[in-house]
């Protein structure tokens, strides 16, 4: 019998994370050990850096990481809050496609738009990018593409177009993250700032790139519709119409699956709403509906007295919201118990390796900050960065996340790696660290939709029978435009922040 050739293999994130923690491991062998003065809020004081006690971290230290990076120690915040917020979300998820109200809507939304085919374009892609800035709609997306694909190529335009309105929506949402928990909430996590700061740029952005997407696909429609030779798959033209013919059908929502779809906009709602610190911008309004609520007799002691305004919310309270919305959902859909449990385990399932990197991820915070040779890095760093302009770091910072996403494709995992290092970084060159993270999902977004690494990016030109290498020809062009405005934005961040 021959033996089956093995080629190179890309290591997941997983085995890469390791080994950063054993290589960090090693250096604390030879790093000097060090400290910085902080402040009350726990960030570092430039130039108060002074030499300490060496530790350095042996093979049990190593094994250990992920478990201390998960619980906690005295020197590092444990990755637990974030990853049981993670289930919690992927449990909501799960009964809410258990009803399969969003595939429903995005059906229904086709069928209502037939004979305006190309408005599609218009519509499907900020409905998608909503997706991915709100909860980092990635592999959810690969039940639409059998959906839409065939009306695409049915009106005359090709299964580019339909790829493209579902993975450049859903990952341009993603690359604008303004409360993903997968990317921005991580990455806040791990850099000790709240998932609401930094929203107003982020939210720039999204607005700014969704109509970029609107405007490129939409161009590339229009000359498709006017001239079929054009395609950049039209050698493939006439196979893909055989492949991907239209079925006939009545996809209508229910009443029940609408009620559904309003309880899922309002989670993200009301998250968006418990996150953002009004009352530092003066806003008392929810801080008095609060106190009027648990001040009610009777109605007071049943809803809580402990309950937090929204504004103040953090981790613990956002995870409370998914896992009572799920709860919601059940009920408007007159899910039985047996479905509803069955379907909140099997989504929170399915979101356990996300929860599960950010605990390896931040095992590297953990060996670091026990070797005590993160002060020493961050003061080579503030040496290194001493003199360079707030825009100088920001566009350093977004061209070092471009390999790093590479190597790294998921975002939990590269948040929870890097963030705990390139925020505190910032802080030198007065960068704040929600544009830090900004300039982080930027990066990541764009290799996201076009790497070989990435899942999403490779499972929806396979649905779509596309090669990579005619996707790369057709967004070329447009990651330029997408990475020059992504840059001009956080330039323009970083005088203003």
């Amino acid at each position: 019998m021959e033996e089956k050739k093995r080629g190179f293999k890309i290591p997941s994130s997983y085995t890469v994370l390791f080994l950063i923690i054993a290589i960090m491991a090693v250096l604390t062998w030879f790093i000097p050990a060090g400290a910085y003065d902080t402040a009350k809020d726990g960030s570092v004081i430039s130039g108060t850096y002074h030499a300490v006690k060496s530790n350095p971290q042996g093979i049990y230290d190593v094994f250990m990481a992920p478990v201390r990076g998960m619980l906690g120690t005295g020197k590092t915040e444990g990755a637990i809050q974030v990853s049981f917020f993670i289930l919690m979300v992927g449990g909501f998820l799960g009964v809410v496609n258990k009803t399969g109200a969003l595939d429903q809507g995005i059906a229904s939304i086709v069928k209502n738009n037939k004979g305006r085919e190309k408005m599609l374009i218009a519509i499907l892609i900020p409905i998608f990018a909503l997706g991915g800035t709100t909860y980092g709609m990635g592999e959810e997306t690969m039940a639409f593409y059998p959906l839409l694909i065939p009306v695409m190529i049915a009106v005359g335009f090709d299964t580019l177009v339909a790829v493209a309105i579902i993975l450049i929506g859903s990952q341009i949402g993603c690359l604008a993250s303004t409360i993903n928990p997968f990317a921005t909430g991580v990455a806040a996590d791990a850099a000790h700032v709240s998932i609401a700061d930094g929203m107003i740029w982020r939210f720039i952005q999204w607005l700014v790139l969704v109509a970029i997407s609107i405007w490129f696909v939409y161009s590339y429609a229009s000359k498709i519709e006017k001239d079929p030779s054009k395609s950049l798959v039209a050698d493939k033209m006439a196979e893909h119409k055989e492949f991907f013919k239209l079925e006939n059908t009545d996809m209508d929502m229910s009443k029940k699956q609408k009620h559904v779809i309003w309880v899922f906009i309002s989670a993200f709602v009301i998250m968006i709403l418990s996150l953002i610190p009004w009352e530092k911008f003066g806003v008392q309004l929810f801080a008095d509906i609060n106190t009027w609520l648990t001040g009610l007799p009777g109605f007071g002691v049943f809803f809580g007295k402990s309950v937090a305004p929204l504004g103040t919310w953090y981790f613990p309270e956002i995870t409370m919201l998914f896992i009572m919305m799920g709860i919601l959902v059940a009920m408007v859909y007159k899910m039985s118990e047996e479905d509803f449990i069955s379907s909140f385990i099997a989504g929170a399932a399915d979101l356990l390796s996300v929860a599960i990197i950010c605990a390896v991820a931040r095992g590297i915070q953990v060996i670091m900050n026990d070797g005590m040779i993160t002060s020493t890095i961050l003061s080579w760093g503030e040496k290194g960065l001493s003199g360079l302009s707030s825009q100088v770091f920001v566009l350093l910072t977004y061209l070092f996340y471009l390999p790093m996403s590479f190597l790294i494709p998921s975002t939990s995992g590269l948040a929870g790696a890097t963030m705990g290092i390139m925020a505190p970084l910032g802080h030198f060159s007065n960068v704040p660290a929600h544009l830090v993270i900004t300039a982080f999902q930027s990066a990541s977004g764009v290799l996201n939709m076009i790497s070989p690494t990435s899942a999403i990016c490779m499972g929806a030109l396979a649905i779509g029978k596309i090669d990579l290498t005619t996707w790369w020809k057709f967004v070329a062009k447009y990651m330029a435009i997408v990475i020059i405005a992504s840059v001009a934005i956080l330039m323009l961040a970083s005088f203003f922040s």
